[in-house]
């Protein structure tokens, strides 16, 4: 089993992850802070995390007979994009997380981790599945467990020598591997992330309340974004990066030359003016094979309405803006009069 491992770690670095690891699946320690943030209600509308429960932290409960979880981390991070403190800083651009520039993360880890759970079949028969971000997995527990890293103050995974830019996936197996050593944190008393989130979302250090986190209101929620907390989006319209940038662990983060993760049509840098005049259609084809895809033309509209309520005010800026005031959604109708009224209009 030792040298099986050894040599999937190898096989995981040909097929471009950066980091592969196995984790036991006894995740009973982290059920106590899990059932608190749902009672809390800092799940929001994702209701599906509510309705899951604990089978997050009981990996051998969602796929029966499992025994150990291979996690793997790839870089995302595209060394050919705009400087992303840059964007932030001109309200007239669009910002749009990183992660989310290129092809969908989901279908290149999935398609590669197939690959390497299939190679190891060919080696040791097993049982398997394979989940990106698509079932209800603790992946960011699994993968401290594993070794790859350690869970920052804003909740996601850091690596001393490759920062947080990056993805996870995993392969569930019935194979005894060895487990890796559990990583020790290393964030001491840095509160970076805390004071530079842009609405107070990280409430507590390891505690994120997702209904005012940027990320949830741009991208998982279906309605209206809360008026107090529009003017607090600036201009990013899908997700954000605030805890990661200021983050001093990502001074060594690794940039990514995969070319599924470089920006498609300018998203890296691109005006909210260009972005609102885009079609339906235009929406369809341009960001088709990409992340963004999901949350669809009109959730896309109701954020891009927010951004430009956000910008300076303009000729072209208003102009976009009337161009939509009759909508055909009520949601991005009313966040375009939302906007209006922000220009005094």
């Amino acid at each position: 089993m030792l040298a099986l491992c050894s040599q999937l770690k190898r096989w995981g670095g040909e097929m471009g992850f950066d980091s592969v690891a196995i984790a036991d699946i006894d995740l009973s320690a982290a059920e106590p802070g899990l059932a608190a943030w749902l009672a809390a209600g800092f799940h929001g509308e994702m209701d599906y995390m509510a309705r899951h429960g604990m089978k997050r932290a009981r990996p051998a409960d969602l796929v029966p007979g499992t025994l150990r979880v291979i996690s793997a981390r790839m870089n995302y991070f595209p060394d050919a994009a705009a400087e992303p403190m840059a964007v932030l800083a001109d309200p007239e651009r669009a910002y749009i997380s990183r992660y989310a520039l290129g092809r969908d993360y989901h279908k290149v880890l999935r398609a590669r981790l197939q690959k390497l759970a299939e190679r190891l079949a060919a080696a040791a028969p097993h049982g398997f599945r394979v989940f990106v971000d698509s079932a209800p997995v603790l992946e960011v527990e699994l993968a401290q467990q594993a070794g790859i890293g350690w869970r920052g103050k804003h909740t996601l995974l850091l690596d001393r020598t490759s920062g947080s830019y990056f993805f996870l996936g995993e392969i569930f197996t019935d194979l005894p591997l060895p487990v890796g050593n559990s990583s020790r944190a290393h964030c001491g008393s840095c509160t970076a992330c805390l004071d530079a989130c842009p609405t107070g979302a990280i409430v507590a250090p390891y505690r994120v309340d997702a209904r005012r986190c940027i990320s949830y209101l741009t991208i998982e929620l279906k309605d209206a974004i809360p008026e107090p907390l529009r003017p607090l989006l600036g201009n990013r319209i899908y997700g954000c990066d605030d805890c990661q940038l200021v983050c001093p662990w990502n001074r060594f983060a690794q940039l990514s030359a995969e070319p599924d993760f470089m920006p498609r049509n300018r998203l890296d840098d691109i005006g909210l003016v260009e972005l609102f005049a885009w079609t339906a259609e235009a929406f369809e084809q341009r960001m088709a094979g990409s992340a963004i895809y999901r949350i669809g033309f009109e959730r896309w509209s109701r954020n891009l309405a927010v951004a430009l309520g956000n910008a300076p005010s303009g000729p072209a800026v208003i102009g976009a803006l009337q161009a939509r005031r009759d909508d055909a959604s009520a949601l991005v109708r009313e966040h375009v009069a939302w906007a209006l009224a922000r220009h005094r209009v």
